[in-house]
């Protein structure tokens, strides 16, 4: 890779667009639900599979239940996403309103 072509890519990412939203982590083994919201929810279950699979997760019934079941019991969800042209903070109150509406409607723990 020439020093252009990594320049030229580096600005391609840093100019993507990023997309927000509600996502929900699903254990198949005993039912258990948890909500949370991103800003980046296209990336967010890679960030979270790490820190579970590291057992780093700040996220303690998380991490308890990964520990108690395979990987394979757990499923991630994209919820809802909000429009790309939202202000940061409108996103910021529209995402804690959504999560808070999934949460109750899933009888889900909060992330």
């Amino acid at each position: 890779m020439t020093p252009e072509e990594r320049k030229a890519l580096v600005a391609a990412y840093k100019e993507r667009k990023t997309v927000a939203g509600v996502f929900a982590v699903l254990c198949t083994a005993t039912g258990e639900a948890w909500v949370g919201q991103s800003r980046h929810i296209d990336t967010e279950q890679n960030g979270l599979w790490f820190t579970l699979r590291q057992s780093s997760s700040p996220f303690r019934s998380l991490q308890a239940a990964w520990n108690a079941h395979a990987e394979a019991d757990f499923r991630f969800e994209q919820l809802d996403r909000l429009p790309e042209d939202a202000s940061p903070l409108a996103r910021d109150m529209e995402l804690k309103a959504r999560a808070t509406r999934w949460t109750a409607r899933l009888g889900a723990r909060p992330l």
